[in-house]
């Protein structure tokens, strides 16, 4: 195997700038939502758990200090860096280059390694993955390493194949091909095109089933073949997450699937970009030998993920090593049939009746009043959104960061108020909260003319019953009653 691949400059300069929008994206969440989410006054404090977990299980900067300050700059720096990447001046060298790319990833995996429940979904190790093997692409000067590319083709096709695999042994509706019949309406965070991809007709929903399966079990290993037919199978992926780009909010995950199929297209299909190939030199020594070493540890640490993706057992979205190197993938191996969303009241009555007056607080991506249409977010990522959409699925016990929520509303903390879309009580926090259980189903289209609602929604119980905040005095081990 040659150790450049000349024919895909173009490629690894698309890539580049690809991959640092989505590092620019990433570090934007961290900036906005990391200090109310995990800072001193969060709803986890990482402060709590660097003090639980020793350093070498999950290796952060922030063991160094971790200080809202801290965090802040940290985020900030991350934006930054990514504004430089984009740019393309760094990779006029190849060490430079390096020394940035691996800057973001330590920083990012800072932020992953502490963040606990809020950072523990599968894209963050896969930008981690991706991000720390752009390393080693070498600088714009130079024809792409081989290795590097080869690489990135597999973390691609783990991402692909483990999704697809996980599917065929979880959820039988994957086998009769009735997922999407409930996916548009039950997904996180639908946006305003779900409501349309939900009323498809019945047909339709069953032949994307097929699609999917046909593009995550046979078209990844499509991504190891001769060209054209390895930038077929990227084509092919990427016109795959465009679908569900338009027709939900999965955060980065798809657009960073997208950013991986890059390196599956040569230079030829990059034609028609006013940028042409320059002289190329040599790749040095040094890196020659960084890229067969690296080439040689991913070899031996795919050994984990190959044997995961054969097992019955399989795992989903697992990191094998606290540095998310060589992880395996996967997603929706279930899908849930109806969808339910807890709404939060609060009311300034100083005893609850009966005839209390509640006002609901509205939270930026996820369903909350029916007539309001779903919002396009992606690739942002609203995290505390998502845990909402998980804790639906459980009781409130099985989530300690939900009961902070509550004792942060009630204290009327700006910062928590700032991750939603209204406050509720904008002259002075309520005297008690309440959590209420609902289901959801999309209107029908003759409802929605009618009404102009998105959803419908029904009272299915109580989530949490009326809860205020002890007195000083009284304060033990919970702050609420």
């Amino acid at each position: 195997m040659a150790d450049e691949l000349a024919g895909y400059w173009l490629s690894r300069f698309v890539f580049e700038r690809a991959l640092a929008l989505i590092y620019l994206v990433a570090f934007a969440c961290a900036a906005n939502q990391f200090v109310p989410l995990l800072g001193e006054r969060g709803l986890l404090p990482a402060s709590r758990f660097i003090r639980a977990v020793p350093f070498r299980s999950s290796p952060s900067l922030f063991y160094l200090s971790s200080t809202d300050a801290t965090f802040r700059v940290a985020a900030w720096l991350g934006i930054g860096l990514s504004c430089v990447m984009l740019t393309g001046l760094p990779q006029r060298s190849a060490a430079a280059a390096a020394a940035i790319w691996g800057g973001l990833w330590l920083l990012y995996l800072s932020f992953v390694n502490v963040g606990q429940v809020f950072y523990g979904f599968g894209w963050e190790s896969l930008l981690l993955e991706t991000g720390f093997f752009a390393i080693f692409l070498g600088g714009s000067g130079t024809a792409p390493s081989a290795i590097a590319i080869w690489i990135l083709r597999w973390i691609l096709f783990r991402d692909m194949f483990g999704a697809g695999l996980i599917k065929l042994r979880g959820d039988p509706c994957w086998s009769d091909l009735t997922c999407l019949d409930y996916y548009f309406e039950t997904q996180p965070i639908p946006n305003g095109l779900s409501w349309f991809f939900h009323w498809l007709p019945a047909g339709v929903h069953h032949a994307g089933v097929v699609f999917n399966h046909i593009v995550e079990l046979g078209v990844p290993f499509l991504y190891f073949m001769p060209q054209p037919i390895a930038a077929i199978g990227g084509v092919l992926t990427i016109l795959f997450q465009l679908t569900l780009i338009v027709s939900g909010n999965l955060s980065w995950l798809n657009w960073l699937t997208v950013v991986l199929c890059i390196p599956t297209i040569d230079d030829r299909w990059w034609s028609w970009l006013p940028i042409s190939t320059p002289a190329l030199q040599p790749m040095m020594a040094v890196q020659k030998v960084a890229t067969y070493a690296v080439g040689a540890i991913v070899a031996v640490m795919s050994i984990r993920p190959i044997v995961n993706m054969l097992s019955p057992q399989q795992m989903m979205n697992y990191s094998f090593n606290p540095l998310h190197l060589v992880n395996t993938y996967g997603a929706f191996g279930s899908i849930t049939r109806t969808r339910h969303e807890i709404a939060i009241e609060g009311t300034d009555a100083d005893v609850v009746t009966a005839a209390s007056r509640w006002r609901e607080y509205e939270f930026k991506g996820k369903p909350g009043d029916p007539s309001r249409r779903p919002l396009q977010i992606a690739p942002y990522h609203l995290r505390l959104d998502w845990l909402m959409w998980f804790a639906a699925m459980s009781s409130p016990d099985e989530h300690p960061w939900f009961t902070m929520l509550l004792v942060r509303l009630l204290e009327g903390d700006p910062a928590t108020l700032g991750l939603l879309k209204t406050n509720a009580f904008p002259d002075r926090p309520p005297r008690y909260l309440r959590a209420l259980y609902y289901t959801y189903h999309f209107t029908t289209p003759e409802e929605r003319r009618r009404t102009g609602q998105w959803w419908n929604r029904e009272l299915a119980g109580l989530y949490v019953a009326p809860v205020t905040l002890r007195a000083p005095d009284q304060q033990r081990e919970s702050v609420l009653r």
